[in-house]
């Protein structure tokens, strides 16, 4: 049966969807999960103007965890339904990237069902961390960013500026996003010589990508200047960003569940957000992604490469791109150790790359419904120990453990 053409139904229908799924038990458990130790005591404090902390990221998904914590309460829900908001934002932005690049509503449906039983954009919904915050901003700039394209007139620039603040909130919440920034400037660079943007030069372009996106990563600092200790200045904040960078680039001991850049699209070595006896039940959450999605995306990626190179296809290339330049350049930060959890922005890319495979080869195009049922059957049976789902004891983690590597 042929689709209709109207997106936006079949997007909020998703959106609402996951969100209802996301909520399911968002409050258990009840106790801080791994990094929300650092983050929810961090949101705390800003949100009470106490004075600096957690100094080593910016102040954007820590003030985007006290709000939740100011609206819903300070408790487990509050922590976390923020980042449920922004694994729902990231899913709708994948949609909407699907279908501008292709227009195809199939293809842009199975991107968002595909993402969504990955796992990983399901453990960061339910989670107060900063990087589902930093994922949905850099999704989002990408959206905007090919919207432009898609414009004529006013509604290009005002469009690209979108984009480019979206990337500078991204920056704002975690280093890690700069690079997405650089990534924009290149693919403005390289389709702008085809003729695309037509309606947008290359020094406008350029100009507002660079200003847009370092006044709004500015402008998250702007609470650190009404701290009650320590306020930050204007003569502060250029010196406070080579502390940031001595905060994140210095020498870490070594931790039990870190893994090199390499090993992260393999899903070698997931990561234990928890594992203990909670709220009256042995329960986990692992940090793992969908193996058929892991896996079947490197191959979706391979192969949207290499159709990219060969018939100079812009939207088939840009998709094994994004998730080429996300991950590798896990090679070039200077971090002293890496987890698995850095690789979840690139592990959102899959989905979009085994769609977008999918719908470049016609012949295989049904068997999209078939790897839908795979990696749902999957997220079925890990489900458990990816949901914090009541365990049979301390031991019931063995039955999931398919590799040596595995915890």
């Amino acid at each position: 049966m042929r689709l209709p053409t109207r997106p936006l139904p079949y997007a909020i229908v998703l959106a609402l969807s996951a969100q209802a799924l996301f909520l399911y038990r968002l409050a258990t458990p009840t106790t801080l999960v791994f990094d929300e130790v650092h983050y929810v005591p961090a949101a705390r404090q800003l949100w009470a103007l106490a004075g600096p902390v957690n100094i080593e990221h910016p102040l954007l998904g820590k003030a985007l965890i006290g709000l939740g914590m100011a609206l819903f309460g300070d408790h487990s829900f509050g922590w976390r339904i923020m980042s449920s908001l922004a694994a729902t934002a990231t899913l709708t932005g994948l949609f909407a990237i699907a279908w501008l690049l292709f227009r195809d509503l199939r293809a842009a449906i199975m991107t968002a069902l595909f993402a969504l039983l990955n796992f990983t954009l399901y453990v960061q919904a339910r989670i107060a961390m900063l990087d589902g915050f930093m994922a949905a901003l850099v999704v989002g700039g990408v959206a905007a960013m090919l919207w432009s394209m898609r414009g004529t007139g006013p509604a290009v620039t005002r469009r690209w500026t979108l984009a480019a603040v979206l990337l500078g909130l991204a920056v704002g919440v975690k280093w890690a996003a700069l690079p997405y920034i650089g990534f924009a400037a290149a693919a403005f660079l390289l389709c702008r010589s085809g003729s695309r943007w037509p309606d947008l030069s290359v020094w406008s372009a350029a100009w507002r990508l660079a200003l847009g996106s370092a006044l709004a990563y500015l402008l998250t600092f702007l609470p650190a200047f009404f701290y009650a200790r320590q306020p930050l200045t204007l003569a502060e904040l250029l010196p406070f960003q080579l502390e940031m960078l001595r905060q994140q680039t210095q020498v870490l001991p070594a931790h039990t569940y870190q893994s090199a850049w390499w090993t992260w699209p393999l899903d070698l070595r997931p990561i234990w957000y928890l594992y203990e006896p909670v709220d009256g039940a042995q329960r986990g959450v692992l940090m793992i992604g969908n193996p058929a999605v892991m896996w079947g995306g490197l191959i979706a990626v391979l192969a949207c490469g290499w159709a990219g190179v060969r018939e100079r296809s812009v939207a088939l290339g840009g998709v094994a791109a994004l998730w080429l330049g996300g991950w590798g350049v896990w090679a070039l930060i200077p971090k002293s150790l890496g987890f698995f959890y850095y690789y979840y922005l690139p592990s959102l890319w899959l989905p979009l790359a085994i769609a977008a495979a999918f719908h470049r080869h016609a012949r295989l195009r049904a068997w999209d419904e078939v790897f839908l049922a795979l990696a749902g059957v999957l997220f079925v049976w890990f489900f458990p120990i990816i949901s914090a789902a009541p365990l049979s004891g301390p031991q019931a983690f063995q039955r999931w453990m398919w590799l040596p590597t595995w915890p």
